[in-house]
């Protein structure tokens, strides 16, 4: 049994029963019975950490990085179904705008027809109307395929693709982004990355296995220093032959002794036999666990570099991140004003065409204009 200090004992007891056929032997048959106690403790090399223990330890490491592993995974999974759920709401309110830019065109294209007939236009304006709602029309197209390649996206994250009807699942989004201000704390913000990303969580189990190695090694340099005790105890019998005189005397008699008076030696401590040694080894010049103390002090500096690295990198992406929120929510009014202008910009140029005093290139410009803004908006 190996003790949690380094240590190892071992207990053992056997019995026999043996014939022989020797002339000289005084014993036939003859019981023997043994129990031997042996403890070796190393003093120096292996006191505070053994091969056993240095791989216990390194596999509680490895362990504690799958669960990290594991983490990441739910993570970004979770992370990639709300994406694709968000990309799927985008492509339908995408869609929608789009649809709205081509029922703006057609209702054009229906009015400069409209004064086609009746004389207050020319007739080569019907072609660039025709133009713009055709090519509204592919925009429609493009954004209803886009909302198909959102469900597939989706549908694979969500939905076992064993289940029957897997490609014809619809889904169909029940909430609409809702956009509320959050003021956004960085430097709290970074100090939640540095304690809480996986990445960094794996990285620094990584360098505490490496620090369990550095130890390991960094201890199988000491000399071996390694202290032994043996215990044994002894019984015997069976038939002993009663000789007489010369060589080997003739038997005149025997005498009977049962396994249970053998086993009674045995627990009364008859016969006792004990010894104990210290043992001491050093290699004499440069040693493999030497080289291999070298080795881990180079993977774990290197390891502390990469750590900074990766803790330098999450930082700026941290900061990065919090300022393109802060920024994005600080645009919303600009934006949602540049669509009520947009809208006025279209009403105005509708007027004014009905006025005569302007043409449809700048109607459908001005479309345009509103359907980016509204797209801006969604966005």
């Amino acid at each position: 049994q190996q003790l949690p200090w380094g240590g190892n004992y071992s207990v053992g007891w056997d019995g026999s029963r043996s014939t022989t056929t020797n002339l000289f032997s005084n014993f036939s048959p003859q019981l023997r019975s043994s129990l031997s106690l042996n403890y070796l403790q190393p003093l120096l090399r292996g006191l505070s950490i053994d091969t056993s223990r240095q791989q216990l330890l390194v596999s509680q490491k490895s362990r504690e990085i799958a669960d990290v592993t594991l983490r990441q995974t739910v993570m970004s999974t979770s992370r990639a179904v709300r994406n694709a759920y968000w990309d799927l709401a985008f492509a339908v309110a995408s869609l929608a705008v789009q649809q709205q830019s081509l029922d703006l065109a057609q209702t054009s294209l229906r009015n400069t027809r409209a004064r086609i007939e009746i004389g207050t236009t020319p007739p080569i304006d019907v072609v660039e109307a025709d133009a713009e709602v055709a090519t509204r029309e592919e925009t429609v197209i493009v954004a209803a395929a886009a909302i198909e390649t959102a469900q597939d996206s989706l549908r694979a994250l969500i939905y076992d693709p064993k289940t029957p009807d897997f490609w014809y699942i619809r889904i169909e989004p029940a909430d609409v982004p809702a956009f509320q201000a959050t003021p956004i704390d960085v430097e709290t913000a970074t100090r939640n990355a540095l304690e809480r990303r996986t990445d960094l969580l794996q990285a620094r189990k990584n360098l505490e296995s490496t620090g369990i190695n550095i130890a390991y090694f960094r201890n199988q340099t000491l000399p071996d220093v390694t202290a032994s005790f043996d215990y044994g105890l002894t019984g015997l019998g069976g038939t002993q032959f009663v000789r007489g005189a010369g060589f080997p005397g003739p038997i005149i008699g025997q005498t009977e002794r049962g396994f249970g008076s053998v086993l009674g030696d045995l627990f009364r401590n008859d016969f006792p036999a004990w010894n104990a040694s210290l043992n001491v080894s050093y290699p004499i010049g440069a040693s493999q666990p030497e080289a291999n103390l070298a080795r881990a002090r180079l993977q774990y500096s290197q390891g502390q570099t990469q750590l900074r690295s990766q803790e330098l990198q999450v930082v700026t992406q941290v900061r990065e991140a919090g300022r393109q929120v802060n920024t994005n929510q600080r645009r919303v009014d600009t934006t949602r004003t540049s669509r009520q202008l947009a809208e006025r910009r279209l009403d105005a140029e509708e007027r004014k065409l009905t006025a005569g005093t302007s043409t449809s290139f700048f109607v459908f410009q001005a479309q345009r204009d509103l359907a980016q803004e509204i797209g801006r908006a969604h966005v």
